[in-house]
This record gives structure tokens, sequence and C-alpha cells, in this order.
């Protein structure tokens, strides 16, 4: 193993921040694995299961057992590590431009498809090494003004060839659960499976151009603009796995997570341990438009009435929302049946405040699917 610090603003007279990755194996040796943790960097728990990830890997690095190339960064963010407001951490949003750190990635498929032209055939190892060699050409191009872009430079140029790419997060108050690619529904089962998720969100395209579209939906793109002439498989299994709530940083449930990655990993043939037998999967995928968001219908104190992880119907309460002065009691109900697995955490509510998300069966909704 060897780590990397990358500079990301270095200038004199200002803050500076650093990133660091850790890497394993051999690049060229299998394929390639790209696993970040906490990108909005006030979500705690993902840099605990990659705490755990990181001694397994040295391990498994001495002895042997790694079958290509791993590259880990177990604190994504150091800017947004360094972000507080009245003694609050805020690591979503840069502080500088109010941009989303999980936002705004560089597309690169809209270069590719001029630089391609011309060039790709029906042998899809030729061409995903061809695209991948393009990939990283666009990336080098871009020129970040600020030093969140620089970031998220950095971080994408690490990934955008991978074979695999994880991204750690969590929700505010969540069951665990997935974001991916409608392409990579099947690719994603195994992991949804052996980490227990409630949910697996699927989108083409969910609006923002967040982090793992920025490695995954460049290929399907790609495929659809050059047409069926020319072979372009979905080559970068990309998902965004949602760790639970903010405050479930727990060793009880991170070192379980850290082995549920690993046991993917060896799925993939990228490390040499044991396959041990695939749990029964808790859901099916589902679309990411099928979500329903539910707010606050007027300010009050918000009360649940169901649990995360439980099934609720079409007009069946979920939460009441209780005014403590007026004593008005209003009933939070979704439109369409689903899975409720993310909640806010706060307790009183402003009108409109979000409340929970329900994981629907039947698409409906158009337009920005993630929450901002």
């Amino acid at each position: 193993m060897h780590s990397t610090k990358h500079p990301i603003a270095i200038e004199d007279n200002v803050a500076t921040f650093q990133l660091t990755s850790f890497h394993y194996g051999q690049p060229g040796s299998g394929k390639k694995v790209y696993i970040q943790a906490s990108l909005h960097a006030d979500e705690v728990p993902a840099m605990l299961v990659a705490h755990f990830l990181r001694q397994e890997l040295d391990r498994l690095e001495a002895e042997g057992r790694i079958r290509g190339e791993i590259i880990l960064v177990p604190a994504a963010n150091p800017i947004g590590l360094s972000q507080t407001i009245h003694g609050t951490p805020f690591g979503r949003y840069d502080l500088s431009t109010g941009v989303n750190f999980n936002r705004a990635y560089k597309h690169v498929a809209q270069d590719l498809k001029l630089s391609l032209e011309g060039k790709l055939g029906q042998d899809a190892e030729k061409n995903v090494a061809l695209i991948r060699e393009h990939a990283r050409s666009s990336l080098a191009e871009w020129a970040p003004s600020t030093a969140g872009g620089v970031l998220k430079k950095a971080l994408l140029s690490m990934a955008i060839d991978a074979d695999i790419m994880l991204d750690l997060h969590c929700d505010n108050e969540s069951v665990l659960h997935m974001y991916a690619g409608e392409p990579l529904a099947e690719a994603a089962q195994p992991l949804a499976a052996l980490m227990g998720a409630h949910a697996v969100l699927l989108a083409r395209e969910s609006g923002g151009e967040p982090f793992d579209e920025a490695c995954s939906r460049l290929w399907w793109d790609l495929a659809e603009h050059f047409g069926p002439e020319v072979a372009i498989p979905p080559a970068c299994v990309a998902i965004t796995v949602e760790l639970r709530g903010e405050n479930d940083v727990r060793y009880d449930l991170a070192q379980p997570d850290a082995q549920a990655l690993l046991q993917y990993l060896a799925r993939a043939g990228v490390l040499d341990i044991p396959v041990e037998p695939l749990p029964q999967a808790i859901c099916k995928p589902t679309p990411l438009d099928a979500v329903e968001p539910l707010a606050a219908p007027h300010s009050g104190v918000l009360v649940f009435l169901k649990k995360l992880g439980d099934r609720v119907q079409a007009d069946e309460t979920v939460a009441e929302i209780v005014n403590p002065v007026t004593g008005k009691v209003t009933p939070v109900k979704p439109t369409r049946a689903g899975v409720f697995f993310a909640s806010t955490s706060h307790r009183h509510l402003l009108r409109g405040t979000h409340v929970c998300k329900i994981a629907g069966e039947t698409g409906y909704r158009t337009g920005s699917l993630l929450s901002q």
C-alpha cells in the first residue's frame, strides 16, 4: 500500500487543504475499484466504515490477496470537514460557492461524443479501454476555478476509469439504501443483499451531475449516442450507499458494513477471500422517480407513527404535525404505497419542510430527482 497526498488549496495566506488516498494492489493486474467515504463531510458513518476497510485491506495486501487495484479515500472532503457554523458541522455544501459537494461533476460524455467519433467498433474490450483513455484526457483538461472544483477533479480523476465505484454516504435518518444507474440493477443486487438494503433506487439520470453518475452514466450515454453498431457495455458499476442515518456511528454497524463491502469485492474477483453465501435480499430495485417526498403541511412538532423500514399504504398516516399553540394536528400521508426509508432528524418543522421519503414502485416524478 502507498498513500498519496493531493493538494487542494495551497495558496499562501489562506486556508490550505489536502486530500489523502490509499492505494492497494497493482494497476492493470485486474479490476480497478474506487471507494470514497463522506463526500458530504458531515455524514460521518462512512468514515468509520472506511477505517475498518483500511485495516482489512492492509492485512489482505500483506497476505497477497488483492487481485487488482483498490483506491480508498477514507475522508473525501477535507474542505467540508473544516466547515462549521456556530459549532455545527456543515459539510454538505461548499460555503464559498453554495454548491453541493455531490453535484456539478464534469460529465465527460459530451467531450467523448466528439473525440471518439469514428474510433469505436464491435470489440467491447478495446472500446472500454479507449473510452477510459479519452475520459482521463477529458478530465485532465477540466480547469476548475475554485478549491471545491479542484477537489471534485481530484476525486473524479481517480474514479473515472474504475470498474467498480462505491460512494459511501448516509442520510439524515434512514435505513440502509442505495442509488445506482438503471442499467446497473443486476450488478447492484448482490451488494444490496449483502448490506441489507431496504431500497435500491434506480435512474438513468437523476439530475445535478452527482459523483456516481459522473463515473457510470457516460457509458450508457455513449452507447445511446453511437448506437447498436458499436459495442459499449456499462463498464463502471457505480453505486452510492447510504449507511443509515447521521447518528448511526457505531462499531457494531460499521464492522459488518465493511465486511459486506469486502464480500462484494470478493464476488467481483478483486479479493482472494472465502465467498460467503448471499443473504436473501430485503428489497427489489425500484425507480428513483417513484420516491415520494413528504413535507410538513404547517409548522409544528413532528411525531412519527411509523418506523423506518416499514411498508406503508397509500393514504396511511406516517406521521403527524402537532401545532402546540393552536392545537391543530395534521396527518402526513403518502399518495402511493411504498417503503418508509428516510426522514428528517428534526422534530419541530416549518411549513414545507421535508418530513420523509417513501420508495414506491411506479415512477411519476420528473426533473431533478435528488434532494438538494
